[in-house]
């Protein structure tokens, strides 16, 4: 069996936001996006507390790793096109054979 997981770590940096308040609301439509329309897994894991910036995992599983990929550059581009101003994205990739020889 072929099954393929990615963990990404997004940076976000909200200039707009004036409060904990403004960046929740946009986050929370940042966190329907990547859930519902691109079908992944995500929470925020840093900068809770912090009003103009935060820190996302968004997980990904998918049948080969070509498919794992272009839904990181689909999520990509859509972080992109909502934050100009840049987003700072990094990830892992591996296979459920990978993960089974560690352990």
């Amino acid at each position: 069996m072929d099954a393929f997981v990615v963990l990404m770590q997004v940076d976000l940096f909200f200039p707009e936001s004036g409060s904990l308040k403004g960046k929740r609301a946009e986050l929370n439509r940042v966190k329907a996006l990547l859930r519902e329309r691109l079908h992944t897994s995500v929470a925020e894991v840093g900068h809770q507390d912090t009003w103009q910036r935060s820190t996302l995992a968004v997980a990904i599983a998918a049948r080969s790793a070509g498919i794992a990929e272009e839904t990181v550059d689909t999520v990509r581009r859509a972080l992109d096109s909502r934050f100009p101003q840049g987003v700072s994205v990094s990830y892992r990739l591996t296979s459920w054979e990978d993960l089974e020889s560690l352990g």
